[in-house]
């Protein structure tokens, strides 16, 4: 029977995994009648279908005068946690308000029982949860042993309460075979892995009429070759592996394009990648400003494109990172039928590695074969072809909806039913 499903995280809005991968449950769900509503502190989804409380956002000035008192300490003071006390019961209240407006059924709490961003929302939905018994599937995408930012805390009474929580009404699911296997250990919970998809079995979009000029605009000649990096400007996304195979290319065609900025982790990183290019003679080009969540013109009336308009243009993707929780990029460019460079992180190895995808690899350091790979896929167009097609089969046999569809299934199919109770 189709059930009213509420997903519930810190943030539904933009281009971060847990707002799309939350966004493509939906779309599963809706193949089976299920009708999903919104719980966030910010959100882009209809208002009509979502309740926004700015309190639950990680950027609240309450969150964020908590967080600099619990993180890289450990002790806190009582007023501390009397905050935190505090916040929870009145974010716990509106999760009642939420359920009871639209009729939740089953509550799926996206990353918010994961990683610790704000403590009082995971507090507040462990305890909705115990006191209602109310069915959840708690999507987990990075947890807290997994960043050193949170290694050293004062709160660790709260994260072994609730990051995740352990209560029988939960269904834990994970995108990756390490996070699985780390969950059980370190919580003595199973869980269901249900990797990062896309919809293969819809073609990708073609470049329109407002996208047709994105190389003439971001400055390419009608024969540069199009490398596109496809990710932000930090640390773990290893573009200066990318720098280093462009310039072993020794091809002055080729133009390196790193879609988005390094946003609120610092410039630091940015600027060692611009004086790296200029040592390796790599022509970079930071396009940013250029490229926004939905098409638009800025203050100059310049065309704004999405990372979407961008694919269908690139000759080949770059995607070097040292660390990655599961990898969309990635799979947006087998998607988009584009040759990926890929460093073999360890997610990579252990998950996706094993399926039999055709990528030029880096195993922590350039070496001239995956140069010469590179220079194959970019001068040998039917190999190329052939190896693009290649991996669009193989990930839409492990990584379509239709794997979301069925597991999901399964897991509403062993959750009992449950009516919410409006009694104050």
């Amino acid at each position: 029977m189709p059930k009213n499903i509420g997903f519930v995280s810190t943030r539904f809005a933009g281009t971060d995994g847990v707002s799309l991968e939350s966004a493509k449950w939906a779309d599963v769900l809706w193949r089976d009648r299920h009708v999903s509503h919104w719980y966030s502190g910010l959100s882009d989804r209809d208002t009509g279908i979502s309740m926004c409380i700015p309190e639950a956002h990680f950027n609240h000035p309450e969150n964020v005068w908590i967080n600099q008192r619990i993180w890289n300490r450990t002790g806190r003071d009582r007023n501390v946690t009397e905050r935190i006390r505090e916040l929870a019961e009145y974010l716990k209240s509106t999760l009642y308000q939420f359920v009871c407006r639209f009729g939740i059924e089953v509550l799926v709490p996206e990353n918010a029982l994961t990683i610790p961003m704000h403590i009082p929302l995971g507090i507040a939905i462990t305890e909705f949860l115990a006191e209602t018994r109310m069915p959840a599937i708690a999507h987990h995408h990075d947890f807290y042993w997994e960043r050193t930012r949170f290694s050293i805390n004062a709160v660790n009474d709260y994260l072994d309460k609730a990051f995740p929580a352990r209560l029988p009404n939960i269904v834990h699911t994970v995108i990756n075979r390490a996070a699985q296997e780390q969950l059980s250990l370190r919580k003595g919970v199973g869980s269901y892995l249900i990797p990062n998809v896309f919809d293969f079995d819809n073609p990708a979009p073609e470049p329109d009429a407002y996208s047709a000029d994105v190389r003439q605009e971001i400055g390419l000649a009608p024969d540069d070759i199009f490398i596109l990096q496809p990710t932000r400007i930090v640390p773990r996304k290893g573009i200066e592996h990318a720098i280093k195979l462009v310039g072993m290319l020794k091809n002055p065609r080729c133009k390196l394009v790193i879609s988005h900025d390094a946003g609120d982790e610092g410039f630091e990183y940015k600027h060692m990648l611009q004086e790296l290019a200029r040592e390796e003679n790599v022509d970079i080009r930071f396009i940013s400003d250029r490229i926004g969540e939905v098409r638009q013109r800025d203050a100059q009336d310049r065309k704004i494109y999405t990372l979407w308009d961008l694919y269908p243009h690139a000759d080949l993707v770059t995607y070097p990172s040292t660390y990655e929780g599961f990898g969309n990029a990635l799979l947006e460019a087998f998607y988009f039928k584009k040759p990926v460079v890929i460093n073999r992180y360890s997610i990579f190895i252990q998950d996706i590695e094993p399926k039999g995808f055709r990528l030029a690899q880096i195993d922590g350091f350039i070496t001239k074969s995956t140069v010469n790979m590179v220079q194959h896929c970019l001068d040998d167009p039917e190999y190329r072809a052939q190896m693009v097609d290649h991996n669009f089969n193989i990930a839409r046999t492990f990584y379509s909806y239709g794997v979301v569809n069925r597991t999901l299934r399964t897991i509403l199919n062993q959750l009992t039913g449950w009516t919410p109770d409006c009694l104050s």
